[in-house]
């Protein structure tokens, strides 16, 4: 049995993320790089200034966590190297010179990056970063599960209102 469904929110959000990552992946192999697209949110927030966790996680829409699963992977591939702070509560992130090299390489490619997504949103029709951030503030104010519940309650008074 062959069963049509409509994707979800979310399973499209994946799927999309999934064909850019594997088209940045595929043109960083083109490049020559050893480079994960999943590093581009840290360097991007490293470059802006940022030099800890917290800072990294504030520049970003990615979890504490997740930075630190990147930073780890960007560590092994040296790219990063993690020095305590004076007071030693704090350590800092510091790219090492493969990584300051791989900046300069990747700086012409986010430009391109950059100029291909708005290439695509000229084609879409509509500022697909711009829906995605409305829709993100949206879902910060009234999450997506105090939507489910208001939804669960509209549909349960409308039946009462049938009955």
């Amino acid at each position: 049995m062959s069963m049509k469904i409509e994707p979800g929110l979310g399973e499209l959000l994946r799927y999309v993320s999934e064909l850019v990552e594997y088209g940045a992946e595929e043109h960083y192999s083109q490049m020559q790089i050893n480079y994960r697209a999943r590093y581009t949110p840290v360097l991007r927030a490293l470059r802006s200034g940022a030099q800890t966790v917290t800072e990294i996680t504030a520049c970003t829409h990615l979890t504490q966590g997740a930075i630190s699963q990147t930073l780890g992977h960007m560590e092994a591939d040296g790219i990063i190297t993690r020095q305590r702070g004076d007071d030693g509560r704090k350590t800092f992130i510091c790219l090492t010179a493969h990584g300051e090299a791989l900046l300069l390489k990747l700086d012409q490619h986010w430009a391109g990056t950059f100029a291909t997504i708005e290439q695509l949103e000229h084609e879409v029709g509509y500022p697909l970063r711009q829906v995605l951030q409305d829709t993100a503030r949206l879902l910060e104010q009234r999450g997506f599960s105090q939507r489910l519940n208001d939804q669960k309650l509209a549909m349960t008074a409308e039946v009462a209102v049938d009955e």
